[in-house]
């Protein structure tokens, strides 16, 4: 027993010796390849057991015949062991070197595409975070593009539609003050409408602009959706009188919301302009008021004939006003952006979809704690 201790101990101790020299080329070669660290691991292995079997050896535990034979297998095994540390270490690089190629693609504003072929279960699990990484890049890049886009279109569009008041007022103010305007009254009039016009453009701006910065304050109070709706309804009710268009609301609930109810009078107001000046004369525009699963809908339905399915996904971008067939007289594109915006504040979703004749915007809004 004391024998077998003894061996045990020269054993651990050459081995020891060994594998505290392995752990220093390890750390030395630690930014080299893999192959390298393969290599050092398998060679510490036999090494080790070289050591251990000489350092009994040296204790007089083993006969010189013994030792040789030891040390040819040991020698044996130090070769076979060497070369299958060379062949995965050349195999794990190559898969490497292949998935960092394939991850590339992600600075060249491509899409990740996998190495074909067996990997380690390792790299497997890496590639697949570099393609749900890739998707959400693609999915972030597409945002970027269509944000980019409206913006172009917003500056666009405000642009002309700041000219043309501008160029209006600039052309009255000449004729008032020259005294060639033959009905004075009516010139400032109309320079009237059309600075109001410019007034609701600017304040446009400068809420699309609190609600991008994420500066929009919201006071929000109980009330009826009753109420609410009511109040929009008069507000819009002239206009809607001189488009010929008649306003429909027989579908209210009266459930309670906790809403700041001057911004959401502004998206009430949005969309019920928005359908009455998109339905030609004669035609209805409805808002409907109940509770749902998920809270309270809001939704107000005009015919418009409908938007093209491709245009469904722009309806609430900033700066969007679809065809020319569907711009309102001084739209700027704001409108719809505005009513998302606001809507997702409160922590509600805005929505449209096409019905028979025309379309629907809804807005889901989390219903009032009892």
């Amino acid at each position: 027993m004391r024998d077998t201790l003894l061996i045990a101990l020269y054993a651990f101790a050459g081995a020891a010796v060994t594998g505290l020299a392995g752990a220093g080329v390890l750390r030395l070669i630690r930014r080299r390849s893999l192959t390298a660290s393969l290599t050092v691991v398998a060679a510490v292995g036999i090494v080790a057991m070289l050591a251990g079997t000489l350092a009994v050896a040296w204790a007089m535990f083993l006969s010189p015949h013994d030792l040789t034979v030891v040390t040819t297998v040991v020698a044996m095994a130090a070769v076979v062991s060497l070369a299958t540390a060379l062949l995965l270490g050349r195999w794990v690089v190559a898969r490497s070197r292949a998935l960092t190629l394939a991850a590339r693609s992600f600075g060249d504003g491509g899409d990740f595409a996998a190495p074909d072929g067996p990997t380690t279960a390792e790299l497997e699990s890496l590639s697949r975070e570099l393609a749900a990484t890739s998707a959400r890049l693609a999915e972030s890049r597409e945002r970027e593009r269509a944000l980019e886009t409206s913006r172009r279109e917003l500056v666009a569009w405000i642009s002309h539609d700041l000219r043309t008041p501008l160029a209006g007022l600039r052309a009255m103010s000449e004729a008032l003050e020259d005294g060639v305007a033959a009905d004075p009254g009516r010139y400032l009039q109309q320079i009237r409408t059309e600075v109001e016009r410019l007034n609701d453009m600017v304040g446009d701006l400068f809420e699309l602009s609190r609600i991008h910065a994420g500066t929009l304050s919201l006071a929000p109070t109980r009330m009826s959706l009753y109420d609410l709706v009511g109040d929009a309804l008069a507000g819009v009710d002239p206009l809607a009188r001189e488009h010929g268009v008649r306003l429909v609301g027989d579908r209210i609930e009266p459930v309670p919301v906790e809403v700041d109810g001057r911004e959401m009078s502004r998206v009430l107001g949005n969309l019920l302009v928005n359908a009455i000046r998109r339905t030609p004369a004669d035609g209805t525009v409805a808002i409907a008021a109940e509770r749902s699963a998920e809270g309270v809908v809001l939704s107000v339905t005009d015919g418009c004939g409908g938007i093209p399915e491709e245009d469904l996904p722009r309806v609430f971008d900033t700066g969007w006003r679809g065809t020319h067939a569907r711009t309102p007289p001084a739209g700027a594109g704001l409108g719809l952006a505005i009513v998302r915006g606001i809507v997702e504040a409160h922590q509600g979703r805005a929505t449209v979809h096409n019905i028979p004749g025309g379309c629907r915007f809804e807005v889901l809004l989390p219903a009032a704690a009892p």
